[in-house]
């Protein structure tokens, strides 16, 4: 019996260990941190043995092969020891595939990824087919292996779960955009984050297809430094294209393998340029597993996009408070100053990945009239916007940072929680965070 070792007992590596259980592997998880309760009770259920709060090397170093959940780095010493010992180090993706014949539209990209998996998957559930949705979002794609088997699965990949694959292959693979982000889990080298992205296309063929941003210059780039062998379908929303998808006149014009679709951007049920090219993209790929036409216009008027993304919470007196918890990036960020018009009172901060905020400059210049700092180290935004907004308030606790954005907004202003940070240091994860954010909304 081979013997599968888990690292980290998160979402990812309860799923691997359920299914490498059912799969007839010997299965031990370890997780260096406590495990969760939820978690704990599962792998109890399941009978898997379990333990939390350190590492068994000797027992670990025995295993035929590893799976590591993608919070760990390459560079911890038990992984170079496993490695340098020949033991294969996995990821959740790599493991699960080999289990299942569902065809998968696998999407990464630095920020968009998870509204174009939710609307992806929504077009092809209303376009009545076999289809989940799992990886960065909902269960892991290991666990619905494990459960279920659909005919298509539309998953969510990060870059660091695109680290730990070899033979992982989406039939059709989706990169929405490159942006910074996550760079101190790679050197600080921007273009090894950009070569991990473009692994979501490393086992393509001529059968398969990767859809991607035209618009986006990294990515034409990354297309000559990572040549792939997939056909391209390009999105834009600057130039006609051939085959892909590109904007004419407020309408969307989609033209793939003999099928054309056009509809109106008025029909989208969410706002902003980003959301246009994300309408694309799903369209494409709904598109290319036989979605009919009438379908993909029908339901991307009723998507209503995903929580914790530029999510309107409530108004109060006038004011409109907006829930962007997710923006974990500048970019993401971005996105949400852009896209608002009203004078914004803006709650940021948080565990800052190496941000460089000059991009949103314009922004803040333009809109922002008070920045609510929210983390244990604010230092890098006081220096970035210091001289540019007169108000500058630094918090430590939602409570503290809703109530001080209550008394600064006035009538027809917009508070906007959009951190361009990771959340680690004062909540359990970005959804806690904006949980917590709505939570004292209700309370004002």
């Amino acid at each position: 019996m081979a013997f599968l070792v888990v690292l980290g007992a998160g979402e990812s590596g309860v799923g691997t260990a359920i299914l490498g259980k059912k799969e007839g592997y010997q299965v031990f998880v370890s997780d260096k941190g406590e495990i969760q309760e939820k978690y704990k009770e599962v792998l109890e259920h399941f009978e898997i043995e379990w333990e939390s709060g350190k590492h068994s090397e000797d027992r670990i170093l025995e295993a035929d092969v590893v799976m590591k959940s993608p919070g760990i780095p390459d560079k911890v010493p038990l992984v170079k020891r496993l490695v340098a010992k020949g033991v294969p180090v996995i990821s959740e993706m790599e493991f699960a595939s080999q289990f299942s014949d569902a065809q998968v539209i696998g999407i990464t990209g630095s920020n968009g990824k998870t509204t174009t998996t939710m609307l992806t998957y929504h077009l092809l559930k209303h376009g009545n087919l076999d289809v989940g949705v799992a990886g960065n979002i909902g269960d892991s794609y290991a666990k619905m292996v494990a459960e279920s088997q659909h005919k298509y699965l539309v998953l969510e990949i990060s870059s660091f779960q695109l680290d730990g694959i070899v033979d992982f292959k989406p039939h059709i693979a989706m990169i929405t955009n490159i942006t910074p982000d996550h760079l101190d889990r790679y050197e600080n080298k921007f273009e090894n984050y950009v070569a991990s992205k473009f692994r979501i296309a490393m086992n393509q063929d001529e059968n398969d297809y990767l859809i991607y941003d035209a618009d986006d210059p990294v990515i034409q780039e990354g297309l000559v430094k990572h040549p792939v062998q997939s056909k391209l379908v390009p999105f834009s929303l600057k130039e006609k294209q051939k085959e892909g998808a590109w904007l004419e006149n407020n309408n969307i014009k989609v033209n793939i393998e003999h099928k054309t679709l056009e509809m109106s951007t008025d029909i989208l049920a969410l706002e902003g340029q980003h959301n246009v090219k994300n309408a694309m993209a799903a369209s494409l790929a709904a598109l290319l597993v036989n979605v009919r036409k009438e379908a993909i216009r029908q339901s991307i008027q009723t998507f209503q996009g995903v929580p914790h993304r530029l999510e309107k919470v409530l108004k109060i007196n006038h004011v409109e408070y907006i829930n962007d918890s997710k923006a974990t990036n500048v970019n993401a960020t971005y996105y949400a100053l852009e896209g608002i018009k009203k004078p914004i009172v803006w709650i940021a901060g948080g565990v800052d990945k190496g941000n460089d905020y000059s991009e949103l400059m314009p922004f803040v210049r333009e809109k922002v009239k008070a920045i609510i700092c929210l983390g244990m180290d604010n230092s890098k935004l006081k220096d970035a916007f210091g001289n540019v907004i007169g108000l500058m308030v630094e918090t430590y606790s939602m409570q503290e940072a809703v109530k001080v954005a209550y008394k600064i907004a006035e009538r027809g202003d917009s508070v906007l929680l959009s951190p361009a940070c990771a959340s680690f240091d004062l909540f359990e994860n970005y959804e806690d965070r904006g949980d917590q954010f709505k939570a004292e909304i209700k309370r004002l």
